[in-house]
């Protein structure tokens, strides 16, 4: 991941002059009547397209699992082996360690911190919910607004640490969780993090899965999201946090979260959960009670499908190509239009399905507005951080993927004269 160079103190000051100019290239904007959306990283019908033929699987009498289950039958908490075999190797964890369940990694985050809040977790003292006093989350910003969403909705605290190239600010982290017990879990997405990009670097996670910590049952979410998703040819890996955390003394402090809802079909994917030995059969202990098993036909269409990890790395190989040209298309816009004028930096990520946007500070609202209003939708200002807010307000959150490459062009030299326009309104007010 890289950067444009900085700009954060040395906005161009003849922009000023500029304004009368990029009103007039603004008001063209809006009479074109466009209608784009840059909200979400949802993958594009061309990428869905590529998985179309898992659709004809497992085929007509083709009921039966590797190990000789009929996955039309219930059962098979853990998931389907032949999958579950196929993710362990991409994700670097034991397969008895990796549960695969149903379409969305989301929900497992989800029932792993109501679990922890009902029942409470390996080595704590209890439900987290019978705390005296608020249970608090660390939150690396600029971050995932549905981490954020699940603390709120659940009435968790949330505290900020800063993001780095190298992943969360390790020894802010620290800091906090070393002497305060209500602090319960932290968030992290360990490769091309949402939305800046930035991988954990080996030390990073060494610090976070080692640090002392007042709460015994402390949790690193680890969502693992897009760990196959690159966007050149080199392979970015992470460090390996649940080895790292059992090579530490503290194998339960990690769950890590995955799945296949943009490597398949968005909305008809596998997510898996790895974690120690005690946080599985935790886990699926509660699990027993809200679930059967999962859709094991849906699970073995996906182990057919890819067949093995080299079998997932190729059809990768298939996104990064409908993928790298949007994203090249959005810095290299930002490039030709803002290098050098100091309204912007932005990162320019090797993979996953964001680009991060720093503007003028007060004028991230702004840029989102008049996007808005000239046809072009952005996420809501201040999605990155905890209840909406960005307390410098100049945070952005783009997500090329879903466009075709037009429109993403058309769509990025209108957001690049929003962010002009705001800036120069900024430094004449």
């Amino acid at each position: 991941m890289s950067t444009s160079p900085d700009h954060a103190t040395a906005v161009d000051p003849a922009l000023a002059d500029r304004l009368p100019a990029l009103r007039e290239q603004y008001a063209a904007l809006q009479a074109r009547g466009l209608s784009l959306d840059l909200t979400r990283g949802k993958p594009s019908a061309e990428q869905l397209d590529l998985s179309e033929p898992m659709l004809s699987l497992p085929g007509e009498g083709n009921h039966t699992s590797a190990s000789g289950t009929d996955v039309r039958n219930y059962g098979g908490l853990a998931g389907l082996p032949e999958l579950r075999e196929i993710f362990a190797e991409l994700l670097g964890v034991p397969t008895d360690q990796l549960l695969a369940q149903d379409n969305a990694s989301l929900r497992l985050m989800y029932d792993c911190v109501v679990q922890a809040m009902l029942f409470g977790a390996p080595g704590g003292d209890g439900p987290w919910s019978a705390s005296d006093g608020p249970i608090t989350f660390i939150c690396p910003v600029p971050g995932y607004d549905r981490h954020f969403a699940i603390c709120e909705e659940l009435g968790i605290r949330m505290v900020t640490v800063p993001m780095t190239p190298d992943g969360p600010d390790a020894e802010a982290v620290a800091a906090l969780v070393a002497e305060d017990p209500s602090v319960k879990g932290m968030w992290a997405v360990p490769t091309y993090a949402n939305p800046d990009g930035s991988v954990v670097s080996e030390a990073v996670a060494r610090r976070l899965v080692s640090m002392p910590t007042a709460a015994p049952d402390f949790r690193i979410f680890w969502d693992n999201a897009y760990a196959v998703h690159h966007l050149t040819e080199h392979e970015t890996k992470t460090a390996n946090a649940i080895e790292l955390a059992a090579e530490a003394g503290h194998p339960d402090r990690v769950l890590m979260f995955a799945s296949t809802s943009k490597v398949a079909f968005a909305g008809a994917g596998v997510s898996f959960l790895a974690s120690s030995p005690a946080n599985i059969a935790w886990f699926s202990q509660h699990l027993s009670f809200r679930s059967i098993g999962p859709d094991k036909v849906n699970q073995l269409r996906h182990a057919l499908f890819f067949g093995d990890a080299a079998g997932v790395r190729a059809h990768m190989a298939k996104h990064r190509e409908i993928l790298a040209p949007k994203f090249e298309a959005v810095t290299s816009i930002l490039t030709e239009r803002l290098a050098d004028t100091g309204v912007a930096t932005w990162t320019d990520p090797d993979g996953g399905y964001f680009v991060s946007v720093d503007v003028v500070p007060g004028t991230a609202s702004r840029v989102v507005e008049l996007a808005g209003e000239a046809g072009i939708k952005l996420t809501p200002a201040g999605a990155t951080f905890p209840y909406g807010d960005d307390p410098q307000n100049r945070n952005i959150r783009l997500a090329p993927s879903m466009p075709p490459l037009d429109e993403v062009r058309v769509a990025m030299d209108g957001v690049a004269t929003c962010i002009l326009l705001a800036a120069a309104e900024a430094v004449t007010s």
